[in-house]
């Protein structure tokens, strides 16, 4: 059986390519999206009780936070996969509920149809047609989550047909759910503006059904929650005990360090009534990243190291703020946007103009460093009188075998399991021990 074990083959091939130091840059930047995506989870929690109910979210989001801490301190990031059966058990529920009950209450007002203008061409439209592939593909690299759980797949044809079920369920609840947003304007839920609300247009119309509606989606989006929150803090640890602490630090006081870490968690939330600016952050960061990050990963580019890597990511965020600044006037303004201060909304081309400065900024940056490495290896070779091998190819490594099942991750972190059958074994996965090179 292919087990959590296999997670470690993200930090060590990364680390046999571009060496330790881009592996753990990496790993920061993924720890950096897991606390982004942690705090974008209780804020929108917050907003959603505050929408639904008009009290405070804040006791909702100290319990959740308390409650997942405890399970998955005690049952390891198994307990996720539990938690995300009951988590799509949900949100069938929630749309099935939504859709009846919706459907039948609510009263479109047609001459808000014509005047809301959703149905025109916009501005923004056109941007999110570019915008959102960028982002969601870029960002996806760094949800820890995902990855455990495609290394946690039985064999390929699981995952294959797992990750297919999944693109039909999410995107006909996608369509459901954006829909809802249409139906909350047009029906004067949700009045489009300020247009940030736009983030729970469908709260904001599940608000106008009866009472008893309102109490079911209530524990409907508090259990969403929750299963969203513990994969988020599953993640964290397994990124923080491989890859920072390469599993030699005991496992609890890095569970210590994430409930530590909650903390600020929370009081970021609260102070984030933007739940789309933070996930915009981090797709900011992973749209500057991930470019320069996957042209080693082709063997034709074995000549690309970890200092392009590096050097091209933190480029690409220079590349933003400069060109806020050109498009702006001020650095002061070319500094927010790298914040997106004014979301999607802004009604100009500064987001845009900061998806497209990222990626691209970060390939020059890296090119740029390509050159420069190159260039300092050369004049060091003519100087020392070496021979100049910066296109050599590197030379072919005795990997070390990490068998599935048997994985020192299971051992360590989740407690051991009986072996699987040797048909059920998925192939062993080779990682060489050879740390790759970084300049």
């Amino acid at each position: 059986m292919r087990h959590t074990a296999q997670v470690m083959i993200d930090f060590d091939h990364t680390r046999q390519r571009y060496g330790t130091v881009t592996a753990l840059y990496l790993s920061l930047l993924t720890l950096i999206t897991l606390f982004l995506y942690m705090v974008a989870e209780l804020s929108a929690l917050q907003q959603i009780i505050n929408a639904l109910t008009g009290l405070k979210g804040l006791p909702a989001v100290i319990v959740e936070c308390a409650v997942t801490t405890i399970y998955t301190s005690l049952g390891g990031f198994r307990i996720s996969f539990v938690t995300d059966n009951i988590q799509g058990i949900m949100v069938v529920g929630l749309v099935i509920v939504a859709v009846v009950t919706v459907g039948v209450e609510t009263h479109i007002d047609k001459s808000l149809v014509e005047s809301s203008g959703l149905l025109k061409s916009s501005l923004l439209g056109w941007q999110l047609i570019y915008i959102l592939p960028v982002a969601v593909l870029t960002n996806d690299f760094f949800i820890s989550g995902f990855w455990m759980r495609t290394f946690a797949s039985k064999t390929d044809k699981d995952l294959v047909i797992g990750t297919s079920i999944a693109t039909v369920a999410v995107t006909f609840i996608l369509g459901l759910v954006g829909a809802a947003g249409l139906l909350a304007a047009w029906t004067g839920a949700w009045p489009g503006n300020p247009p940030q609300d736009g983030d729970i247009a469908f709260f904001l119309l599940l608000e106008q059904l009866p009472s008893w509606v309102v109490g079911i989606v209530l524990v409907m989006v508090v259990s969403l929650s929750t299963a969203a929150f513990d994969s988020f803090q599953s993640a964290m640890v397994s990124t923080g005990s491989n890859d920072l602490f390469r599993n030699k630090l005991n496992l609890w006081l890095i569970r210590l360090a994430v409930v530590l870490i909650i903390f600020p968690v929370v009081v970021v939330a609260l102070k984030s009534p933007d739940i789309l600016q933070v996930y915009l952050i981090s797709d900011l960061v992973s749209a500057s990243s991930i470019p320069v990050l996957v042209i080693g990963l082709s063997d034709a580019c074995y000549w690309w190291r970890g200092f392009e890597v590096v050097i091209g990511g933190l480029g690409g965020l220079l590349t933003v703020f400069i060109f806020g600044t050109i498009y702006f006037g001020n650095a002061h303004e070319g500094a927010y946007l790298l914040l997106l201060e004014n979301g999607l909304y802004a009604n100009d081309w500064s987001a845009f103009g900061a998806f497209v400065a990222a990626p691209v900024g970060g390939l020059l940056w890296g090119g740029g460093a390509f050159a420069l490495r190159v260039g300092f290896q050369w004049i060091q070779a003519k100087r020392k009188g070496h021979r100049f091998d910066a296109f050599d190819r590197p030379p072919p490594t005795q990997p070390s075998t990490y068998t599935s099942g048997a994985g020192s991750f299971d051992e360590e972190h989740e407690g051991r399991e009986e072996p699987a059958e040797p048909e059920e074994r998925a192939a062993p996965i080779s990682i060489s021990p050879q740390k790759g090179k970084f300049f």
